[in-house]
């Protein structure tokens, strides 16, 4: 997965959208049961900026002319999206998990966990799901 996230026959775009495709569904995967450590945290942080740091690459210095790192700073303006931690609280306010599949161009969302708040939106199934296309 590195060389394919470092290839320069890849797009950024695409290198983004693998991430998001592919990566992170497996990284979080159960993540709305988790409860964070600050350690956790930040090791989750320091996994996705050395990703986005591979997807990006490095950054010539106008000043000295040389080859550098991408800072935090720029790696957040560079990947517009709420990084890995903000989407794990996000997942755990929720009162239990929360997966998003794509399939055909059509998005379909899988929720199950604390449906009292949600019971206008249909009937859950036998094993409390509910399905919104």
């Amino acid at each position: 997965m590195q060389n394919l996230l470092s290839s320069s026959l890849l797009s950024k775009n695409l290198k983004i959208k693998i991430y998001g495709t592919i990566i992170l569904p497996v990284v979080l995967y159960g993540c709305g049961t988790w409860s964070l450590t600050l350690r956790e945290e930040h090791r989750l942080q320091v996994f996705e900026n050395r990703v986005l740091r591979r997807i990006f690459g490095p950054k010539r210095d106008e000043v000295r002319g040389e080859w550098r790192k991408l800072h935090n700073e720029e790696l957040n303006d560079l990947y517009s999206t709420p990084n890995i931690v903000r989407v794990i609280k996000q997942k755990n306010e929720m009162g239990g998990a929360c997966s998003t599949y794509w399939g055909g161009g059509v998005c379909t969302v899988f929720w199950w966990g604390n449906l009292r708040e949600r019971d206008h939106l249909g009937d859950p199934g036998i094993d409390g799901r509910i399905i919104l296309r």
